[in-house]
């Protein structure tokens, strides 16, 4: 609802709804254990108490944009580590000790991964395994160092560990723990595709182009990007058989590599977005830097999803993996849109330079979308959408958009 229409509220009432938002959500953003405790591993900093959320020595804008970030970077950790647990290298050590610390109840167990999974996620790149287990330890660090970041500034840091309710996968390789996201039943949206290669359009100065997807039944369905329970990834189920075109298997595996672009060109957009809206400068330093490595991730799966293998999934015909390089599988409303074939081959993933700030100025190859409006919001709407949430509660819906609109109500101040 745009704020014009929103009903207006006397001083009194709006300043309680305020404190009665932060009331609910106390528990939640104070002291967080071992998660986010420490700088490093076994370096225990101090739990942050209050009658009211507390910045510290951080502007409240500052603190509330770094707690929305530290709540997304946990999101991230939290599905990154089933991709890891099925799809990454076999790890004995390195993953399952840094989660265990973060996580109550998570196995420091080896990872052991699941050897169907796996095989079919290297037919888009032999090394899908090592990027995974890397993607994964990176988002871990990201919200370990944010939520410590937070304390030792003495401003409450965000714990989302009474949320993981969701069931686990049970195939083989999978640990039996709550999740908070789900990624068995997803709609994953590829129009990332065509916004990166588009030369005319940018979502910042053309917000009500629709940018099409390029894998469009990947938009309208719910799929699984992880085997779900044994009999999909068992190579006897006849939906595996080698004279498949494509198996099923390798369809989940394909819709995990579109996700991991999706996720990731998300955090790549976002960070730079809210950057814009920080005072301090080593908190602007903290966001640069970690969105930078968010953009090497997204440009690493924008290469491999080229690599999906095509065809339908024979579990699921209504999913269907085109050949992104031939010019007879370009749906017509994408020609319609301007795009042509060289807007699509698959190893086209540089940011093709397109209008930014002005179309008075030159074209530019340039991260999209970085406006700042709404830019926390938007990112709970897309992840929401993305079905990463189905079966969460509405309490946990209402912490992570307050969280996000505190984010985007922050200003830079002085």
């Amino acid at each position: 609802m745009p704020k014009e229409n929103l009903p207006v509220i006397p001083q009194s009432t709006a300043a309680n709804v305020a404190l009665q938002r932060i009331a609910k959500r106390r528990s939640l953003l104070k002291g967080v254990g071992i998660a986010g405790a420490a700088l490093s591993a076994g370096v225990l900093l101090p739990k942050v108490v209050g009658a009211e959320e507390n910045s510290g020595s951080l502007t409240s804008g500052d603190a509330a944009i770094l707690r929305f970030l530290a709540a997304a970077e946990i999101i991230e950790s939290d599905l990154w580590l089933q991709y890891a647990e099925l799809g990454g290298v076999p790890d004995p050590t390195e993953l399952p000790q840094l989660a265990s610390q973060l996580i109550p109840g998570y196995p420091n167990q080896p990872f052991v991964g699941n050897p169907t999974y796996t095989t079919a996620l290297q037919q888009l790149d032999g090394d899908m395994p090592q990027y995974i287990h890397d993607n994964t330890e990176d988002e871990l660090t990201h919200e370990h160092f944010i939520n410590a970041y937070l304390v030792m500034k003495g401003a409450d840091p965000v714990n989302l560990d009474k949320f993981r309710t969701l069931p686990s996968s049970t195939a083989p390789g999978a640990f039996s723990v709550g999740r908070l996201t789900n990624l068995m039943q997803l709609t994953v949206d590829t129009s990332w595709w065509t916004r990166y290669r588009s030369r005319t359009k940018n979502p910042d100065l053309d917000p009500n182009f629709v940018f099409p997807p390029a894998i469009p039944s990947l938009a309208s369905g719910m799929f699984p990007a992880i085997p779900r329970n044994p009999g999909d990834s068992d190579p006897n189920n006849p939906n595996n058989s080698a004279s498949n075109p494509l198996t099923h298997i390798q369809a989940i595996a394909n819709t995990a590599g579109f996700h991991f672009a999706f996720i990731e060109q998300g955090g790549t957009s976002l960070y730079p977005s809210l950057a814009q809206r920080v005072t301090s400068p080593e908190v602007l330093r903290t966001l640069l830097s970690i969105g930078g490595t968010e953009i090497c991730h997204f440009q690493t799966w924008h290469d491999k999803a080229g690599n999906a293998i095509t065809g339908s999934d024979p579990e699921n015909s209504a999913l269907v993996f085109p050949d992104l390089n031939d010019s007879t599988q370009i749906p017509s409303n994408l020609v319609a849109k301007g795009f042509t074939l060289e807007d699509f081959q698959t190893n086209l993933i540089m940011p093709e330079p397109t209008a930014f700030l002005s179309r008075r100025l030159p074209v530019c190859s340039i991260i999209r979308p970085t406006e700042t409006r709404n830019a926390a919001m938007g990112a709970v709407k897309a992840l929401t959408d993305d079905g990463l949430f189905i079966g969460q509660s509405k309490e946990f819906f209402r912490l992570l958009h307050d969280l996000a609109e505190d984010a985007d109500e922050a200003r830079r101040e002085g």
